[in-house]
């Protein structure tokens, strides 16, 4: 993981993939968790195949019960010096994977300097604070070219999509 937050391409680049779900009829499938750190293309197709099965199951065959995809950004609110976001697509619920510490939330203050920030799983939804930042009111996930360390998921086992969150607007 980089010392400090930083600015990515990528992440822009996924960003807006992640604009296409507001056009009717349309999956995305996330694979921050299965590529290589300096290829944006990842190499293992099997994993990629499968999540696009599953999106296919529930758009073509139109199987609600099927869970499809990881978690999505929902809303996000400040309380005091928190931020607390929900999700859809959250499946049986929220966890993380390969520790029990979540990873790759990072925020800022109106300055608009990003810190990495400490994040928890409570009541289905994600707190997110720093000591560093007092009145937060931006969020950014995952927000790297290779994101070392996002590692929120469903218990499903399909990972959250990197996201950035402007709460001044």
């Amino acid at each position: 993981m980089q010392y400090s937050p930083t600015e990515s391409k990528w992440a822009e680049l996924r960003e807006q993939q992640l604009k296409t779900l507001a056009v009717p009829n349309t999956r995305m499938i996330v694979t921050i968790d299965l590529g290589e750190w300096n290829d944006i293309h990842p190499l293992n197709k099997k994993d990629i195949g499968i999540r696009f099965a599953l999106a296919a199951q529930n758009i073509a065959y139109g199987d609600v019960t099927t869970v499809y995809s990881g978690p999505l950004f929902s809303s996000a609110k400040v309380l005091a010096d928190q931020i607390e976001i929900s999700f859809n697509n959250t499946g049986s619920g929220l966890t993380t994977k390969k520790t029990d510490e979540l990873g790759g939330f990072e925020i800022a203050g109106p300055d608009k300097k990003f810190v990495w920030a400490k994040a928890v799983i409570k009541n289905g939804k994600v707190i997110v604070q720093s000591d560093k930042i007092q009145k937060p009111v931006y969020i950014r996930y995952a927000w790297a070219d290779n994101p070392e360390g996002a590692n929120l998921y469903n218990k499903e086992g399909l990972p959250a999509s990197p996201f950035r969150i402007n709460l001044t607007q």
